[in-house]
């Protein structure tokens, strides 16, 4: 392995981390909530929602130890996953949208996060992964305080949209090890149409831009699971390889040609896929299909081409 990625010894990024500030400031957010870049401006304090239909406290739609993640995460006795109901995106194509997009999950609170976080602990998890966490940052904060002050040891991974608010970001700084962003779309029209939300790339710019600035790259601990860094998780479309390639270009030269990108083929149609519109024609007609082989492998060329090199290895 290449000593400019090893990270031996490791400790959580939270390992010391003085807690009373960040709670102060996690608690004022939901004031006045701008946890994410839908800015709704609701009070969750009193349960008040907005575009997440998320109150005071998170829902919690699944906890396991999962084996579908990348390797360097799941290892040999899976990531911790915490899968977060509600969303932030309105993705038409949604694999999961009945977790993200449908009245769903337990209202629970940081101790009780935090019972999750142990638990998966004492499974023997690598992580704790938490999954859609974009409009929850308040709550998790909460709760990272809780499990740690009760033992919590392992690193904490942020797997994200991308759709952030860099305020919420910089209050994970110190509490998040490993973050895991899916830069989605390069093209506002592409991210209104698909994701209802125009903003989308520029919002995803700044954020990625501000997770690299925290965690640096990819850097791994003797036993090859990952420990610290940036994961860049980009979902191959059909017909959108040009926004493929505009995003591995500024990968590249605007975060670093060292950035560790997971180039993925799993797209398939979900979700609102195959709608008809009121004529009769399918509204998404595009992407009513998975990538192509031939898709994949120029996708994976223009990584390349890009100077992109540290490529996770499909399976």
């Amino acid at each position: 392995m290449d000593e400019r990625f090893l990270l031996d010894p490791f400790e959580p990024a939270y390992a010391g981390v003085d807690f009373e500030e960040k709670l102060v400031a996690a608690r004022r957010e939901l004031m006045d909530c701008c946890a994410c870049p839908r800015a709704c401006h609701v009070d969750r304090r009193h349960d008040e929602t907005g575009i997440c239909s998320t109150g005071r406290h998170a829902r919690i739609a699944s906890v396991s130890p999962h084996l579908g993640e990348e390797d360097c995460l799941r290892g040999w006795n899976g990531s911790g996953t915490i899968f977060l109901s509600r969303c932030n995106l309105r993705c038409v194509f949604c694999q999961n949208w009945d977790i993200s997009q449908a009245a769903g999950g337990e209202a629970c609170g940081p101790e009780r996060i935090a019972d999750f976080m142990l638990a998966l602990q004492g499974h023997g998890c690598h992580n704790i992964n938490f999954v859609t966490p974009e409009h929850v940052v308040p709550q998790l904060v909460e709760a990272i305080a809780v499990a740690v002050a009760r033992g919590l040891k392992l690193p904490i991974v942020y797997n994200t949209s991308a759709y952030d608010s860099v305020a919420s970001l910089r209050l994970m700084e110190g509490l998040v090890d490993i973050y895991m962003p899916d830069f989605k779309f390069w093209r506002r029209e592409t991210a209104r149409r698909l994701a209802k939300a125009k903003d989308y790339p520029e919002v995803a710019r700044s954020a990625i831009a501000e997770m690299a600035r925290q965690v640096g790259p990819l850097r791994f601990g003797p036993d090859g699971l990952a420990r610290r860094g940036l994961l860049v998780r980009h979902l191959v479309m059909p017909g959108q390889l040009d926004e493929s390639a505009e995003i591995f270009r500024w990968l590249a030269t605007e975060i670093s040609p060292d950035t560790w990108v997971n180039v993925m083929g799993q797209y398939r149609p979900a979700h609102r896929v195959g709608e008809l519109d009121r004529r009769g024609e399918e509204r998404y007609a595009a992407i009513h299909r998975s990538p192509r082989s031939d898709e994949m492998k120029c996708a994976l060329d223009a990584a390349r081409a890009a100077g992109l090199w540290r490529l996770d290895k499909p399976r």
